[in-house]
């Protein structure tokens, strides 16, 4: 669903923040892309989305991204941002947030999809009608995602969905992507620096350091250690806390979130 290839972005003052990588997520699979901050992650995400330019190749569902306009593109693959405060217009309502993509792409039946979208979401019909300083960051949260979800996209790219909240916030979060993943099949693309919401959310993780890709491996391999590289043994030590980055390659230290 997902296919990059030789993918680099590059930045006049910093040079090249991706540099070489390739992947491809299958159908319906829940892919983490996990690193040190800094390590490309966002820049790599935001390239998938078609909002950052690149050279290399992005293809999704076999359609090279370059060849989609932007109307076949947002209906394909949307994304979630870590700051839903920064993505939610501070004076629309929730309503009016969910009913906008439907109105620009011309879909009907409006009222009803706003409901089933709350409903969805885990939210009571009356949050329509609330402004985003009247939430939690959880609840903005779930309504970032109700909105791109609107669309019914193929695809859902996650930018650290869960990293500024509580954990019993963040397991709630977890829980509605894992619950639309089974009932939508849909394929998502999850940034994290929390290595054990990886293992347990993900099916594959991708490991990047400095623009580029460690190794992918599967999500279960995180928890029992096997057949891991050291850079990638040393990050999952330092997210239990058992010791930093530098400790195994003489890196600097990884401060998981």
């Amino acid at each position: 669903m997902i296919r990059v290839s030789g993918l680099r972005v590059a930045f006049d003052a910093v040079g090249a923040a991706v540099d070489d990588v390739s992947f491809a997520v299958p159908r319906g699979g829940a892919w983490a892309l996990v690193g040190e901050s800094g390590c490309g992650k966002t820049t790599l995400l935001r390239a998938v989305a078609g909002l950052q330019p690149f050279s290399g190749g992005v293809s999704l569902a076999g359609a090279p991204l370059a060849a989609l306009g932007r109307r076949e593109r947002a209906r394909r693959v949307q994304m979630v941002f870590q700051d839903p405060w920064g993505s939610l217009h501070p004076r629309r309502t929730v309503g009016q947030a969910l009913g906008e993509p439907l109105g620009i792409h011309g879909i009907g039946n409006r009222e009803a999809r706003i409901a089933e979208a709350l409903e969805r979401a885990g939210l009571e019909p009356g949050f329509r009608f609330r402004y985003p300083h009247g939430m939690s960051g959880g609840q903005r949260q779930r309504v970032a995602i109700a909105r791109a979800l609107m669309l019914a996209p193929d695809i859902l790219l996650l930018d650290e969905p869960t990293a500024a909240l509580d954990v019993s916030t963040q397991a709630g979060i977890l829980e509605l992507l894992t619950q639309l993943r089974r009932e939508t099949g849909t394929t998502m693309l999850f940034v994290t620096h929390n290595l054990a919401v990886a293992a347990g959310f993900c099916d594959t993780v991708v490991i990047m350091r400095a623009g580029r890709l460690v190794e992918t491996a599967a999500a279960e391999r995180l928890r029992d250690g096997a057949g891991l590289s050291a850079y990638t043994r040393a990050l999952v030590a330092a997210s239990r806390g058992d010791a930093p980055v530098g400790a195994a390659d003489g890196g600097e230290a990884w401060r998981g979130r």
